[in-house]
């Protein structure tokens, strides 16, 4: 949608059609002639559109017979808003997008009015710089809303594994353990054994404070905390969280972060 927003400001009402409501669509079809990569783009987004109307004449969601097994069979079912973004959706999932954006800054002047932002010298190239990752991803499997909850990231199962087999558990590595720190203070322990099982709990700790899920802002150390008016202020780690909705402060008390819970309660 911001791409959109970007290709279509300020563009010139010959480039944009006359007659045409899709502007978006009258832009790619117009480079598209003159512009090869942008001409295949087209191609694919009629193929998509015909496989989108082909399902809509189809009663209840059915495929035609002569589709099935064939490759568009695979096409995956497109959203509204897939559908709604569907030139520019394809030219990123096609890895061109920035190709071609940078193909219309090259030509601004056949498109745009001067004061575009596709025609600023600065603005113009910057968007297709831009561009240039987004294009470089592979799009297949887009995350759902739920998906941190239901697919731990790589990091984290590293993490569960590390500590997974530091204590030598059989249960799955892919619930978090207690972390058990007393446990270590148990006689028969070697120092070894203690120093690695502190090492594992520090980073278990330190992988609550820096995730996947949220962005760092703000981490301090030796922060006084007194949880009771008769204890004494116990010092540990403050953080400061940014999520997708919320800021979130946390705060650890550093004998866990380093393991050396002792017998305080």
């Amino acid at each position: 949608g911001v791409v959109e927003a970007c290709l279509l400001h300020m563009l010139k009402r010959r480039a944009a059609g006359f007659l045409r409501t899709d502007k978006v669509a009258a832009l790619f079809t117009k480079v598209g002639k003159t512009y090869a990569i942008a001409g295949d783009v087209c191609k694919k987004v009629q193929e998509l559109q015909q496989q989108v109307e082909g399902r809509k004449n189809q009663p209840n969601g059915q495929e035609p017979l002569k589709r099935q097994g064939s490759t568009t069979s695979k096409t995956p079912v497109l959203t509204p808003q897939a559908i709604k973004h569907i030139w520019v959706r394809t030219a990123l999932i096609e890895k061109v997008l920035d190709k071609i954006v940078q193909y219309i800054v090259d030509n601004c002047s056949k498109y745009y009015e001067k004061e575009a932002l596709l025609a600023d010298p600065v603005c113009g190239p910057i968007l297709a710089s831009l561009l240039v990752g987004p294009c470089a991803l592979e799009y297949t499997k887009l995350k759902t809303a739920d998906h941190y909850w239901t697919d731990p990231s790589a990091d984290e199962l590293v993490q569960r594994h590390r500590i997974h087999g530091v204590h030598g558990r059989q249960d799955s590595p892919s619930k978090r353990p207690a972390l058990g720190i007393r446990k270590r203070h148990s006689s028969g322990s070697t120092s070894e054994e203690r120093d690695r099982f502190a090492a594992s709990a520090r980073e278990y700790v330190e992988s609550l404070h820096q995730n996947s899920r949220t962005h760092l802002l703000y981490g301090k150390n030796n922060v006084l905390v007194q949880p009771k008016d008769d204890l004494e202020a116990i010092p540990g780690y403050l953080s400061l969280h940014q999520s997708a909705d919320n800021l979130t402060l946390k705060w650890t008390p550093n004998q866990l972060m380093n393991g050396t819970l002792g017998d305080s309660e």
